[in-house]
């Protein structure tokens, strides 16, 4: 049930409308899934067959720090995530209204949508590992402070063909993937930017989700072909669209496929929810890294772009100063900070 856009909605249950979201590569390590692994002999001992080692071994020891290469760490997410999954369901947690899963995380939503059964999606991300593996040649990095329209421009004035915009985390948190070469020419124009806090080259062993990975892509849709798929019984929102995944088996394998070549758009992901209604965000996965991403976004892009580092100085002191005459309260200098506006009294 959708209310005014951006307000709490109730679900069919009277219940405030939820969505369980899931973590992608980057969350692997030493010691994740602790505890969980014992209470699911049957779907570990699937997973070992599947992957040909021992799941709990490999993420509770890490042996010969196998969790750094894409082809362990892939499959270790999606098998803690769906723990998770699963374990919360046990515990008595309310369906989600919506699910969704940031880059390899989207399988694990679709497992909770019934798109597929756990042994099914695990050999699905097993054949993505193996093939984003093999990816070499390119790299990526992480832009923080400045929005993906001033990235899109910066890259466009200092003539970069070969980078793109990887994943748009946040309103001012961004992932660049291409040319190795061209990211690190570009490398001190982004540091000299400003409002820049930070660009930083990612341990990675291609330039995921860029057109880099077309070899990769078409390979991993032929595979696609070869599995059926169920039904949805929640929607699952793209990372390649910001909507949600169209109805149909075939609809499910194009996503899959293209989200390999494409940006994960995170921040439309969470936007759609938000103004379904969705009012509340839990994360499954041992990790707390989307909840913080999602805490930065808003239901509706600000309409003044004008960020954090231009509301300082001058006008902060002014507010401050408004407070301490009393003509403020502190929830209003508060209010009007993360609003980005001004007071009017």
């Amino acid at each position: 049930m959708q209310n005014e856009v951006g307000k709490p909605s109730f679900s069919m249950r009277g219940q405030l409308m939820r969505s369980y979201v899931f973590p992608g590569q980057g969350v692997q390590k030493k010691g994740m899934g602790k505890g969980l692994f014992e209470h699911f002999p049957e779907l570990c001992r699937q997973a070992d067959e599947v992957l040909g080692y021992s799941i709990e071994a490999l993420c509770l020891e890490n042996p010969d720090r196998q969790l750094s290469r894409t082809t362990y760490a892939q499959p270790a997410i999606y098998v803690v995530n769906a723990l998770h999954y699963l374990t919360a369901r046990r515990q008595g947690a309310a369906p989600a209204d919506y699910l969704a899963g940031h880059s390899l995380g989207e399988y694990n939503a679709l497992f909770a949508a019934g798109a597929f059964d756990f042994e099914t999606g695990l050999r699905l991300v097993k054949r993505r590992a193996e093939l984003m593996g093999q990816a070499d040649g390119g790299g990526m990095a992480a832009v923080v402070g400045v929005s993906g329209e001033t990235i899109a421009e910066t890259l466009e004035a200092h003539g970069v063909a070969d980078v793109v915009i990887a994943n748009y985390n946040a309103p001012e948190q961004h992932v660049l993937s291409g040319s190795k070469e061209e990211l690190e020419r570009i490398k001190p124009v982004f540091e000299k930017l400003e409002g820049v806090r930070g660009f930083v080259p990612l341990r990675v062993s291609g330039a995921f989700h860029s057109p880099w990975m077309a070899t990769a892509a078409e390979e991993f849709r032929a595979f696609l072909d070869t599995v059926d798929f169920g039904e949805l019984r929640t929607p699952v929102v793209s990372n390649v669209t910001g909507l949600p995944f169209g109805s149909g088996a075939q609809a499910v394998r194009e996503a899959l496929a293209d989200q390999i070549t494409h940006a994960v758009r995170w921040v439309e992901c969470v936007r759609y929810m938000r103004k379904a209604g969705v009012a509340t965000f839990e994360e499954l996965g041992g990790s707390k890294v989307l909840t913080s991403l999602i805490d930065q976004i808003p239901a509706e892009e600000p309409q003044d772009a004008a960020p954090w580092r231009e509301y300082r100085d001058e006008r902060v002191l002014a507010l401050l100063r408004d407070c301490a005459g009393g003509n403020l309260g502190v929830d209003e200098v508060i209010a009007t900070i993360r609003a980005g506006g001004t007071s009017h009294r």
